[in-house]
């Protein structure tokens, strides 16, 4: 049974899956739009949706827990452009919109991952 069970494996081991999703989260700080599979999409949003919330505190303390997470540049943005623009909000700065299913290869389904303007 999968009761109490978090997270997703890919079909990936540890360190690999490690990876896969920093280099997704990365990817979507630069771009701010990305088009992944739904799973993918699913993994990444709780985890970019607490690092704009920590984010928005600009401490030192929070730049370092960040940097572990992202590169340099990754940082810069969030800090400078991404977190000033949801200082109000409370929580909810990204939306998946599910696009179907992938035409070519395994049928996946696919979505896109956008941060909310």
């Amino acid at each position: 049974m999968k009761h109490l069970q978090k997270g997703r494996k890919f079909g990936r081991i540890r360190k690999v899956r490690r990876s896969l999703i920093r280099s997704l989260l990365n990817n979507f700080i630069k771009a701010e739009k990305m088009t992944v599979t739904e799973a993918k999409a699913k993994e990444i949003r709780p985890l970019i949706e607490k690092m704009i919330t920590r984010a928005k505190k600009n401490t030192v303390s929070n730049r370092r827990i960040l940097a572990k997470a992202f590169a340099p540049e990754q940082v810069k943005k969030i800090f400078g452009e991404i977190a000033p623009r949801y200082v109000e909000r409370r929580g909810g700065y990204t939306r998946i919109i599910k696009l179907g299913r992938r035409k070519t290869g395994d049928a996946s389904p696919m979505a896109v991952i956008e941060f909310i303007k």
